[in-house]
């Protein structure tokens, strides 16, 4: 059975160019440096057969399993024997050479026996052909060269092994979950943070392969680590919110919902059961255990500080706000509709709080507090519409709702000296000298002399400039009687 977490669509209009990139680079390095790998091997395989290589190497291999089985009593190993002699009774002898070529293990061994297993001659025979079949054309091949080999551990392999993929089977199936996973987890921590967080899973994931595979020559290849590491984080991220999972059984699939984290635990039993259970499948089941431990375990470890989720990650996304806000905003409408003023108000108020940034919005608010303009709520939202105003670049807005408030609501609660002072600079600005005017006397009885004599000096240079004379008298002998 196959589970996925599956709570947010993509937001195209925020591509997650990091994880698009992710796979971008495993697709190039599949196509482009590992494209050579299939021809590498062929050439090894025909010098493999041409030397004759197969009748030397197959019975010390039938010795070799046997050996494991009696020793170890390993049921795989009583596998891959009766699978062998199948082979040899079917006389696949394609499958038989390529069977011994990528047995690194077994490879390992008949270097540490030949000198048993065979007699001088034949031991020449293979030591000159078989290392020579190594070194130029198997130890060439990116999984030997790249891959992680527990037995060679090496820092760099731990990143380099989680761009290298066994076939297209393995790689597409990589690239779908590393997408499906990818784009949340980048949108909660941002493209930075994620790339690092990644590459940290993946490396961990293969220590921990490691530490299971102590001595083993088979090299550890794929983006599995890495993308269990981003589900670990994608369910540390939610952790006890309920969301949706989709889930595969056979033909049947559905979606369920439950606490985030409770699904961790799930997909690290079965990870463990699976390495314990499942047999030789070639898949890295420890891997995929340490990837997840370590992805749930940098969230749980680093959520507060370096992990931090980024805030705007449990918004609803642009669509989802819209249709909310209209039912809202509907709701509300409805209750103008009805004269419901008080309810009304409560239920402007509350789209206010939560889309502060919808000015239509304001603009009801302003309307309904002034029904009342002897209340301060009046004088507040006025000042709040003429300061969005400004920020819209909507001057006569701005100046509109100034004058409204100065004929309902200035008698009762009077507004400051720094309002009356950007209406008369807005007024300047769009050419309104009869509002700059109207504001300048405003403000002149209770401003601060330098905000008056500056405010003067504004006007006068405005009226010099259209020429009007007598306006021009008027605000220099103002500016001379306060100097």
């Amino acid at each position: 059975m196959l589970i996925i977490p599956a709570e947010n669509a993509v937001n195209w209009k925020r591509p997650p160019w990091v994880t698009l990139s992710l796979m971008m680079v495993c697709l190039l390095v599949f196509l482009f440096y590992q494209g050579g790998d299939d021809r590498k091997f062929e050439a090894a395989l025909e010098q493999y057969l041409d030397a004759d290589l197969l009748t030397l190497e197959a019975p010390a291999y039938e010795d070799y399993l046997q050996r494991e089985i009696r020793f170890s009593g390993d049921a795989q190993s009583v596998l891959e024997l009766q699978e062998f002699q199948q082979l040899q009774e079917d006389n696949e002898t394609f499958w038989l050479a390529a069977t011994l070529l990528v047995d690194r293990e077994f490879y390992q061994y008949l270097q540490e026996n030949r000198d048993l297993i065979w007699a001088p001659a034949e031991r020449s025979h293979w030591l000159e052909q078989r290392v020579s079949i190594d070194e130029q054309w198997l130890s060439r091949m990116s999984a030997y060269q790249l891959g992680l080999i527990p037995a060679e551990l090496s820092l760099y392999s731990l990143i380099t092994y989680q761009f290298l993929h066994g076939g297209w089977g393995h790689i597409i199936g990589n690239l779908l979950f590393l997408f499906l996973l990818g784009f949340t987890v980048e949108k909660a921590l941002g493209p930075g943070r994620y790339l690092m967080a990644y590459l940290a899973c993946g490396a961990l994931s293969g220590l921990m392969y490691t530490g299971f595979s102590m001595g083993s020559q088979i090299p550890l290849v794929g983006a599995s680590g890495s993308i269990s590491g981003l589900m670990g984080m994608y369910v540390a991220i939610y952790g006890v919110q309920r969301i949706r999972f989709f889930y595969f059984l056979v033909v049947y699939f559905n979606y369920f919902r439950a606490p985030a984290i409770a699904l961790l635990p799930v997909w690290v039993g079965k990870e463990i059961y699976d390495y314990w259970y499942a047999g030789s499948t070639g898949i890295a089941y420890m891997a995929h255990a340490g990837g997840l431990l370590a992805g749930a375990g940098l969230v749980w470890l680093l959520g507060k500080s370096w992990l931090q989720v980024k805030e705007e990650f449990f918004e609803p996304e642009e669509d989802e706000q819209d249709a909310r806000f209209t039912s809202a905003y509907a709701q509300a409408m409805a209750s103008l509709g009805r004269m419901e003023f008080d309810l009304a108000w409560r239920q402007f108020d509350a789209l206010r709080e939560r889309y502060p940034e919808r000015t239509i919005v304001l603009e009801h608010l302003y309307q309904l507090a002034k029904l009342r303009p002897d209340l301060p709520a009046y004088r507040d939202l006025s000042r709040e519409l003429m300061a969005d105003a400004m920020a819209r670049r909507q001057p006569e807005q701005m100046i509109s709702v100034w004058q409204e408030y100065l004929s309902k609501g200035e008698a009762h609660h009077p507004l400051a000296v720094e309002d009356h002072n950007r209406v008369m600079f807005a007024s300047l600005k769009h050419h309104d000298l009869k509002s700059a005017e109207k504001a300048f006397e405003r403000m002149r009885s209770t401003a601060d002399v330098e905000m008056v004599n500056e405010a003067c000096r504004l006007l006068l240079a405005e009226f010099e400039k259209h020429q009007m004379e007598p306006k021009v008298r008027h605000y220099r002998q103002l500016l001379q009687n306060t100097l």
